[in-house]
């Protein structure tokens, strides 16, 4: 999306197969790729101690990455910490200007969190730089030649479900921003997708609804066209996530765009929304916006 790019993965989300397409991901407009990786601490009696070998082996497998040929002004960096990935998140955030974090669902934990895993829930909370999760049921299935694509086009073609709130209007705003701000990016196009619900025993009404649906799109779709994107619009009929997901199968896209606040109350996201069931139900990439108050 951007020039910095944080991957953290805690080698059971197959994120650390991105070590060998680092050349891929410049192409999506990536210049420095952070690999971040957390080791717990070792108990030896009452004192936690850092483990010198966990963390060596860690960083001897991130650093694969370092030794393959890089294309010129391209940079990898390895960050290996000793305790609370959150924590080790944080000061990494600290140390580097981070534009795009990458970050997966861990398989042991994967469906029994509420969302997408507490570390990832923790890291939202940190930073308004957005954020891409993607499950490792997806990764691992790609062979090499398809996971080249995947990092060469890492969000070509974006689905920004739309419904004229204050998590929509922020999506849209975060994306022109991005835009402006990087003539060079790589996302290319983007659907404006509008479910409407249906309304019992009132067709006219639902009929109407729809109308001033493709309306309002139309007018979002004017202000991403004027900065240079390939927008279309769409307004269907049903319930909001099974519509969104069956857009996403049916229009070839690189990941859904959504935005939640996960940053003032601990326990938002614990409770059932949109963004929140998408997370949850989604095995396309999503890009997530988490604006802070």
């Amino acid at each position: 999306m951007s020039k910095t790019c944080l991957i953290c993965t805690d080698f059971t989300d197959g994120l650390e197969r991105l070590t060998e397409f680092v050349p891929d991901l410049a192409q999506s407009n990536l210049t420095h790729v952070i690999f971040f990786h957390s080791v717990s601490l070792e108990k030896q009696g009452q004192v936690p101690r850092e483990d010198s070998r966990a963390i060596k082996e860690a960083e001897a497998k991130l650093g694969s990455a370092i030794l393959l040929g890089l294309p010129e002004g391209v940079k990898v960096s390895v960050e290996v910490y000793a305790g609370n990935p959150v924590e080790g998140v944080k000061r990494i955030l600290d140390k580097y200007h981070v534009d795009l974090v990458i970050v997966g669902t861990p398989i042991r934990s994967g469906w029994k969190e509420t969302i997408f895993g507490s570390t990832s829930t923790g890291i939202a909370k940190l930073t308004e730089s957005p954020i891409l999760i993607i499950r490792p049921q997806l990764i691992s299935t790609y062979t090499r030649e398809e996971l080249s694509l995947r990092c060469q086009h890492l969000l070509r073609y974006l689905l920004i479900p739309y419904d004229d709130g204050e998590n929509s209007h922020y999506c849209v705003k975060r994306l022109k921003e991005h835009v402006e701000g990087f003539p060079e990016t790589t996302i290319k196009k983007c659907m404006l997708l509008t479910v409407v619900e249906e309304v019992r025993r009132s067709k006219e009404l639902t009929e109407s609804k729809m109308s001033q649906a493709q309306a309002k799109l139309a007018e979002v779709q004017k202000q991403l066209e004027g900065v240079a994107l390939e927008v279309n619009t769409e307004v269907r009929e049903g319930d909001p996530i099974a519509e969104t997901l069956k857009a996403a199968l049916h229009s070839d896209i690189s990941a859904i765009v959504i935005a939640s606040d996960y940053q003032t109350n601990p326990l938002d996201w614990t409770v059932s929304s949109f963004a929140n069931d998408i997370l949850h139900r989604s095995w396309y990439p999503v890009l997530l916006f988490s604006p802070k108050r």
